[in-house]
């Protein structure tokens, strides 16, 4: 058994955890770049702590999912800017987009140097600039992973520039930040989070410490994300989720992930489409379909028992077997009215380019078995 277990320097979780971010940033600078969603005056209370901890702030505002081209722009700001520091405040998108521009602020200036798959795949030479990653969704758990997802919208493909350099100096989760998610984002992330505490479960790098993360991160979600979709300001509810994205972080860093994650880059690159609402509306489909092939293949007893224990800790049955973790998860999906990949514009002649860019991406190899053409095309089918 070998493994590796790498994360964020200093994990800050905790409701009211915001009020800490000062005295923090000033560890590592005194000209921050706040990376933002696309409504930058929810940074409003940051960036009024920053200032009374005598910090100067540039805002740089994400309005979407990152591309290639706003990478770059967010390098120039911040060199403009004299910047010594990167805080990413929002979603994933933020807080990815924060990541790759401390990055390249360090390293220089075109990502296609570093980017898997349609770039050359450089490893950085510099350190980056000091990252703090302050998520206000609970989903992607990129506060704590190692890479920064970015569309290339010439290649309609979503790719990562990835190093374990890019760990955030510190992560600062504060469940408060997530209250005023309305339903449908509650959803669509939530079940990302929930996605990324599955896949890394089932990884073929799997290992005992993300294992025991992946656990605890299932059953909090099978407690609590109803909860938080139906009513928004359930704290409780809302500190269970933000955990299980940051447990799904610290999984997914380390383990990998599968064909859902697969899919989900290539996907979003074709289609304007939110990471997380992909995710949602992949899950049970590839569930199922990795479910019955290991068992019309008699996979070893190990899976088995892995998608057992998930239809467990899902159903808080403890006679449940794997395909009630799927029904489960078909009934939750119905429940918060996740809607399906077809109505983001997929059609069956999409599938050939689809399952082509799925097949090379970096996530298939984590997925517990191999997958081929045919089933692929039947879990985008029954996706639709």
């Amino acid at each position: 058994m070998r493994f590796e277990f790498a994360t964020a320097n200093r994990v800050i979780f905790g409701v009211g955890a915001l009020s800490e971010v000062g005295e923090l940033a000033k560890e590592f600078g005194r000209q921050a770049l706040v990376v933002t969603g696309s409504d930058p005056d929810r940074a409003a209370p940051l960036l009024s702590i920053l200032k009374k901890a005598g910090l100067e702030s540039t805002v740089f505002a994400v309005p979407g999912e990152p591309t290639i081209a706003l990478a770059k722009e967010g390098t120039r700001t911040a060199h403009k800017a004299a910047s010594d520091l990167v805080i990413g405040f929002g979603g994933g998108s933020a807080l990815d987009a924060g990541k790759a521009i401390a990055a390249l602020v360090k390293n220089g200036d075109d990502p296609l140097d570093f980017l898997e798959v349609i770039g050359r795949g450089k490893p950085l030479t510099n350190p980056p600039l000091p990252f703090i990653a302050i998520p206000t969704t609970a989903g992607t758990g990129s506060e704590v992973t190692r890479n920064a997802v970015l569309a290339s919208k010439d290649h309609r493909v979503k790719v990562s520039l990835r190093s374990r350099e890019m760990l955030p100096r510190a992560a600062l989760v504060d469940p408060e930040l997530t209250l005023s998610v309305p339903p449908s984002i509650t959803a669509s992330t939530g079940l990302d989070a929930l996605t990324q505490v599955i896949e890394p479960y089932l990884s073929t790098r799997r290992n005992p410490i993300t294992d025991g993360f992946c656990r605890e991160g299932m059953r909090r979600a099978a407690q609590s994300l109803q909860r938080a979709y139906t009513n928004s300001k359930d704290i409780e509810a809302r500190t269970d989720i933000s955990l299980v994205s940051l447990m799904g972080g610290l999984a997914l860093a380390n383990a990998g992930l599968g064909a859902v994650h697969g899919f989900a880059g290539p996907f979003g690159g074709m289609f304007d489409t939110a990471h997380g609402a992909i995710c949602a509306a992949l899950l049970p489909h590839v569930m199922a379909i990795n479910l019955q092939t290991i068992r019309t293949q008699n996979l070893n007893a190990d899976l088995t028992e892995r998608f057992d224990k998930i239809g467990r800790l899902l159903t808080g049955n403890s006679a449940a077997v794997g395909e009630d973790g799927v029904t489960w998860l078909m009934n939750l999906c119905q429940a918060m009215e996740i809607p399906s990949l077809g109505s983001y514009g997929l059609t069956h002649a999409d599938f050939p380019a689809l399952i082509e860019k799925t097949s090379v991406s970096s996530s298939m190899k984590g997925n517990p078995v191999l997958l081929t053409k045919v089933e692929m095309a039947e879990i985008l089918n029954r996706a639709m």
